[in-house]
């Protein structure tokens, strides 16, 4: 079986540890740097590793966040997977800092990233697993929130937030979605 894991975020220095890299952060923990490296490919950085026999196609998309489903289709066509056996990560604002929110699918709540998907593979009915970012900001403050670096604190408690959900990938590779879910929501 194959599984593609989408990690949502912007390419460039000027993004790299931001709260809306998340997404691309998750997959990059996922995968041991000394024994696998990200490799750019048409429309993203690709990374390939095998866990309990299972394939898993690690997705970073080079096409900025607002044009995702660009990759997140091609590379679903390119390694004949079907959308059921798809996870895509993202930030969420309307969660806690480290709460973790998996759905089968759902509205795009906002976000540009799952919007641009909806609409280029034309189906909401996908998996998504969402991070809280927290919405610690001022009014009209929100897009530099967003863009903006981890706090001090934030950043001592991203390591074990990003194992877990490491965990929770893992879990929907082998046991499937319903079941990461019932364990995982809320952790």
């Amino acid at each position: 079986m194959k599984y593609l894991i989408v990690g949502l975020g912007n390419i460039g220095d000027e993004y790299k540890n931001t709260r809306h890299n998340i997404g691309f952060q998750v997959v990059e923990g996922f995968v041991d740097p000394e024994k696998l490296v990200f490799k750019q490919e048409r429309l993203a950085w690709i990374a390939e590793t095998k866990f309990k026999g299972r394939t898993i196609i690690l997705c970073k998309p080079t096409t900025y966040m607002n044009l995702s489903g660009k990759a997140v289709n091609y590379w679903l066509q390119k390694e004949n997977i079907e959308v059921e056996n798809m996870l895509v990560i993202v930030d969420d604002l309307a969660l806690p800092f480290g709460t973790i929110r998996i759905k089968k699918r759902g509205s795009d709540a906002g976000h540009n990233g799952l919007i641009n998907i909806i609409e280029t593979i034309g189906s909401q009915d996908f998996n998504r697993m969402r991070f809280g970012i927290g919405s610690e900001f001022s009014k009209g403050a929100q897009i530099d929130y967003v863009l903006g670096q981890w706090s001090e604190d934030e950043k001592k408690r991203l390591p074990e937030r990003i194992d877990k959900m490491g965990e929770a990938i893992k879990s929907f590779v082998t046991v499937g979605i319903d079941r990461t879910m019932n364990f995982y929501n809320g952790q």
